[in-house]
């Protein structure tokens, strides 16, 4: 019972901090440690696989809430490529966009597995890639000129969004946060930019979380695959909600609240990291 409560928990926190640009796989982390044995604090850790398998959760909230954009692109790609309309049609380009900038986290997140289970998940690196990439963002959403719509995505573009995701393989970086500050920077709105990176992340998210949902049957972790599957659910209904705030929020607001958050927060890690109260 203590372990399923213990996952239920972290799938609420999946689903609260996936779509915002706070890196939800270091929440994940750093969650965790209140689970750990007395003076091991840093030895437990959800796993890749748990965070994997209960994004699929949150990225079926992003399916549901961005069904006719998913299915618009879709069948217009399928169209455009049979030549029942033309290939300029921007949904065509954005089921291309989608594709290609799927590319690069698909061979790095293949290429790196040793890394991403082991030396991209220490704490010291989650503390200092919160701070940078919290002002990264805050100087994207500062200085980019937000003229650019969602429905003028050039192809340059979505293959630099589609690079900057790779970073999501770092606890820390945030997917959302890394794509959405390159989109701000090349200078899309803020509603632009986070759409584009919700619906970029749904073909990687959707292949690792299945990948590690396979190979969960024979190295679980520490959840079962029940308690995982538990968590899972709780991070999609939560997910949802929180999408609906997030573009609701960003249409009228800033960024700096979660610029501010990332950083409070990575120095924080840093402060105990350095004081021994937390062991990396």
């Amino acid at each position: 019972m203590e372990h399923l409560l213990q996952a239920l928990l972290l799938g609420l926190v999946q689903g609260l901090t996936e779509f915002l640009p706070v890196s939800s796989s270091a929440h994940l982390r750093l969650v965790g440690l209140f689970f750990s044995d007395p003076g091991a604090a840093a030895e437990f850790d959800p796993g890749a696989t748990f965070t994997a398998i209960t994004q699929l959760g949150t990225e079926l909230a992003v399916v549901i809430y961005f069904w006719r954009d998913i299915t618009r692109i879709v069948s217009r790609w399928f169209a455009g490529m049979t030549g029942k309309i033309p290939r300029t049609d921007p949904d065509v380009r954005m089921g291309w966009l989608v594709i290609i900038g799927t590319v690069p986290i698909v061979l790095v997140g293949y290429l790196a597995q040793e890394y991403i289970r082991t030396v991209f998940r220490s704490l010291w690196i989650v503390a200092i890639v919160l701070i940078v990439f919290g002002v990264l963002l805050g100087l994207a959403d500062r200085l980019g000129k937000k003229t650019e719509r969602f429905e003028d995505m050039r192809y340059g573009h979505g293959i630099a969004v589609g690079v900057a995701q790779v970073l999501a393989l770092f606890p820390g970086v945030s997917r959302s946060g890394a794509t959405t500050t390159t989109a701000l920077a090349l200078g899309y709105t803020r509603p632009a930019a986070a759409r584009f990176s919700f619906l970029l992340a749904v073909p990687a998210v959707f292949g690792s979380g299945l990948y590690e949902l396979v190979q969960s049957f024979s190295d679980p972790g520490p959840y079962s695959l029940g308690e995982t599957l538990a968590a899972t659910v709780v991070a999609f209904v939560v997910g949802f909600v929180v999408i609906a705030f997030f573009m609701n929020y960003i249409s009228r607001r800033s960024f700096a609240p979660f610029v501010a958050y990332r950083i409070v927060l990575g120095v924080v890690l840093l402060v105990l990291l350095g004081t021994g109260v937390v062991v990396a």
